[in-house]
């Protein structure tokens, strides 16, 4: 593994030139804030963005970055995927259950790639209808 350390504005700028340089982002509360809604809008919505705040054991909270979105409870329109993904990061990072992780990811992976998308990803129309 390779350490890097840069000053934010210079990471906020590497993350919308190439993001793909970054697997990982370690940063303060503050910092991590902000990059987390940089990053999730890269992914094209925060619905697709899960979260993970841990300690050196390896346990925390797992969340979608965009928080729990209750403005938008039963419409139907929720993007579940940032959920999802949290519960593959507790897999991995404090059940060290990779395989299961690994699945959860290759599930969401296979969705995407099949067309499946909410409003979010979509554009109008109520979840599930659109492919």
């Amino acid at each position: 593994m390779q350490l890097s350390h840069i000053y934010i504005d210079n990471a906020t700028m590497q993350l919308i030139k190439d993001p793909s340089q970054f697997d990982v982002l370690l940063c303060s509360n503050l910092f991590g804030d902000i990059l987390s809604d940089e990053c999730a809008m890269i992914t094209g919505s925060m619905g697709m963005l899960p979260s993970a705040s841990l300690n050196e054991a390896g346990f925390g909270l797992f969340e979608p970055a965009g928080g729990s979105a209750p403005d938008i409870a039963g419409q139907n329109i929720a993007n579940p995927v940032a959920q999802i993904l949290s519960l593959s990061l507790l897999l991995r990072y404090s059940l060290n259950a990779d395989e299961a992780a690994d699945s959860i990811e290759r599930a969401i992976s296979r969705a995407l790639e099949q067309g499946y998308r909410t409003k979010d990803l979509a554009g109008d129309g109520p979840s599930g209808q659109h492919r």
